[in-house]
């Protein structure tokens, strides 16, 4: 059995957060398709994200371990165990799917926080003093990133406004995730829009994601 990561970055509940609305619909239709996955959801805001520093790290991407690990605190020593079990969950992986809205013409910044977490040397990467390779091309798999936004931004000025997305991009496709897709819901706050045209608007793009996806 595979398994589908569905990732929400939104502190509302689904009936009010536009971009859980087609992250949900996203993954209903997907596994509908294709039943040989399992869902696995990790809700940031209502999941424990520890934040890295240089007492639960002993250096660049590696969580402390052995005697290291054995000094820390009670507190500390969760954040390391659950730093290695967020790494866990996203390797059995094959699908991931991100529901997240555009803040700041970008993220909230829960979502880094979660990938500083699960980038573990190692595991996700291998970092020498010379170079840093991904280490994710072990099979075959798929990200999908599902962003709303207030406004509607035309494709010549994409570089200014999808930070967010870029980046995603980049990321994963250096830690050797080739398959990425993207589906806006913009235009959001627009009178000519509004939430409604454009929650429909982003659904017809989850078939044509799936199948590309096939």
């Amino acid at each position: 059995m595979k398994t589908l990561l569905y990732i929400t970055v939104n502190s509302k509940p689904e009936n009010l957060s536009i971009s859980k609305t087609v992250g949900r619909q996203f993954v209903n239709r997907f596994i509908t398709k294709n039943t040989d996955y399992a869902v696995e959801e990790l809700d940031l805001y209502n999941e424990y994200i520890p934040e890295v520093n240089h007492v639960i790290f002993k250096k660049r991407a590696e969580p402390v371990s052995g005697a290291d690990y054995e000094a820390l605190s009670d507190n500390d020593k969760k954040a390391v165990d659950r730093i290695n079990a967020l790494c866990d969950q996203f390797l059995r992986a094959d699908t991931y799917v991100i529901a997240t809205p555009m803040w700041n013409i970008s993220f909230p910044s829960i979502l880094k926080r979660y990938i500083d977490c699960i980038i573990i040397n190692g595991r996700v990467i291998k970092a020498t003093p010379e170079e840093v390779t991904g280490l994710l091309n072990d099979k075959e798999r798929n990200m999908i990133y599902i962003q709303s936004s207030g406004g509607k931004y035309p494709k010549i000025l994409s570089g200014k406004f999808y930070h967010g997305i870029d980046y995603f991009e980049d990321t994963f496709k250096f830690l050797g995730i080739k398959r990425f897709e993207k589906i806006l819901v913009e235009g959001i706050d627009m009178p000519e829009i509004g939430r409604e045209k454009a929650i429909e608007k982003a659904c017809l793009e989850i078939e044509n994601v799936i199948e590309k996806l096939s």
